[in-house]
C-alpha cells in the first residue's frame, strides 16, 4: 500500500518537472515560435515568447533587443518602400520622378537587412539560453522521500 502511494506522488511530482520547449523557426521576414508544454505544441507570437521568457533575465534582455531589431528593421523597411513607391506612381502618371528619393528607400530597405538578421540570431540565442535553462533545471529537480513512523516527508 505504502510503495503504491509513493508511486503515484513520484509520478505527480515528475509531472512537474516536465520539459517546456520553446523553438524558432528563422522566416522570410523574421521568425515563427512553438512552444511544447506537456506534449502539446502551440504558437507563439513574440509577445508571448517575452512573456514565456520574463522569468528568466538573461534571455528576456537578449529577445528585448532582438525585438527593438525587428521594430527598427520593420519602420525602416516600411518607409523604404514607400519611398520607392512615390517615384514610380510618378511614372506611372506622367509626372517627372524622383529617382534619389526612390534611391533613398532603397538604401533604407538594404539598412533594414542586416537589423532583420541581428532579430533572428538574438532571438534564437535568447531560445537556447531558456532552453538551455530549462534543461538545467529538470536536471536538478530531484524527489526526496522519506518515511518516519506515520509521516511521509517530502524534499526536493
Amino acid at each position: 500500500m505504502k510503495f503504491i502511494f509513493l508511486a503515484s506522488i513520484a509520478v505527480v511530482f515528475s509531472h512537474l518537472a516536465s520539459g517546456q520547449q520553446l523553438s524558432m523557426y528563422p522566416t522570410f521576414g523574421g521568425a515563427h515560435f512553438e512552444f511544447e508544454k506537456d506534449t502539446m505544441v502551440y504558437q507563439v507570437s513574440p509577445r508571448q515568447v517575452g512573456q514565456i521568457l520574463f522569468e528568466y533575465p538573461d534571455a528576456y534582455s537578449e529577445f528585448k533587443k532582438a525585438r527593438r531589431n525587428s521594430t527598427i528593421a520593420g519602420i525602416m523597411g516600411f518607409a523604404g518602400a514607400g519611398l520607392i513607391i512615390v517615384p514610380l506612381a510618378s511614372v506611372i502618371t506622367g509626372a517627372d520622378p524622383e529617382w534619389a528619393m526612390a534611391a533613398g528607400g532603397a538604401a533604407l530597405i538594404i539598412g533594414s537587412i542586416p537589423l532583420s538578421t541581428n532579430y533572428r540570431m538574438r532571438a534564437q540565442n535568447a531560445v537556447d539560453m531558456y532552453n538551455q535553462r530549462k534543461a538545467s533545471m529538470k536536471t536538478q529537480t530531484r524527489l526526496h522521500l522519506h518515511t518516519t513512523g506515520a509521516s511521509l516527508i517530502i524534499k526536493f
